[in-house]
């Protein structure tokens, strides 16, 4: 029992020394810092952002909006705005047609050719085009060249390139 634990002892102190041999190596092979790092350059405050407050009662959004014609035919709902490069909006979508998103088609109008209410916010949005002129224009398809129905009535491919 004796060898056994004179065995173990030994090996325990092997261990200890070649724990410390290994750690010494170690550490002398670890450049010390040359210089205390240098305090980070004193930046300057941002300059906040400007605010704009909008009063609810002079805007709102127009997404999901009942579109109508002058004679009050239901035109569909927006739902999608398309803007040119510079960000100026160009043509609302509107989901034309169908029964509860059954047999619709997404329709690009001129957005010079949507009037909007001044007065009340559940007044409906009115588009100067006849249900006849929307339902013989083209189906707007994302990713391909838009087809804008024009207020006169014609249509108008956006230059995008």
């Amino acid at each position: 029992m004796r060898g056994k634990t004179l065995k173990i002892a030994g090996i325990v102190t092997m261990l200890a020394a070649l724990t410390v041999t290994i750690g010494a190596a170690l550490s002398e092979n670890v450049p010390a810092p040359a210089t205390p790092p240098a305090t980070p350059p004193a930046t300057t405050p941002a300059v906040p952002p400007s605010v704009t407050i909008l009063n609810n009662h002079e805007v709102e959004g127009i997404l999901g909006r009942q579109v109508v014609s002058d004679a009050d035919e239901n035109m569909g709902r927006i739902v999608d705005v398309i803007v040119d490069r510079t960000g100026r909006v160009r043509a609302a979508i509107i989901d034309f047609g169908g029964f509860l998103g059954v047999g619709s088609r997404k329709i690009a109008v001129d957005w010079s050719a949507l009037h909007f209410p001044t007065s009340q916010s559940d007044a409906k949005i009115t588009l100067e085009l006849t249900r006849d002129q929307v339902k013989a224009a083209p189906e707007y398809e994302d990713g391909k060249p838009v087809v804008v129905l024009g207020a006169l009535g014609k249509l108008e491919p956006l230059p995008f390139e």
